[in-house]
């Protein structure tokens, strides 16, 4: 898929390799999967983060390479479920993060105007996020802004 703001194709990503059930060595109980991930979580975890630690450190020290496999369901999902879910989405609330970054810096050096058509093309892609999330996990009058950003990410 081509990039949005640039003229160049997009980089060809590895796939994941197709799998119907979980590997025979990573037999964790789904219960215990979901009581980590609902307790990663609340330490302020992203839904990304959550699936490098299980990953990574796993459930009582047996590795999980894939949350969907084990569980039959996402980690998005299985927070939902259990009323953990972020106010604001994972890849909106990242965008945002890096618009007031950018914003900060352009307010500091005026003269930078590559990072001036950076923020415009942030804001695009949040303005764009905003519209696909509304209704569902924003509210209907949702209206970004660089102080709703700032608001948010506090």
């Amino acid at each position: 898929m081509a990039r949005m703001h640039t003229r160049r194709r997009g980089q060809s990503g590895s796939e994941k390799p197709v799998a119907d059930e979980p590997p025979e060595w990573s037999d964790v109980d789904e219960d215990a999967i979901e009581e980590r991930i609902v307790e990663l979580a609340e330490q302020g975890f992203d839904p990304s983060q959550i699936g490098l630690k299980l990953r990574d450190e796993g459930v009582q020290g047996t590795p999980v390479p894939d949350v969907s496999l084990a569980t039959g369901k996402s980690v998005t999902e299985i927070l939902e479920e259990n009323d953990a879910r972020a106010d604001v989405p994972e890849d909106l609330r990242n965008l945002m993060e890096k618009a007031v970054r950018l914003r900060d810096h352009v307010n500091e050096n005026g003269q930078d105007h590559q990072n001036r058509r950076a923020l415009q093309n942030t804001e695009s892609k949040i303005r764009r996020l905003v519209d696909y999330y509304q209704g569902d996990e924003l509210d209907e009058d949702f209206k970004y802004s660089y102080d709703v950003a700032v608001d948010i990410l506090e």
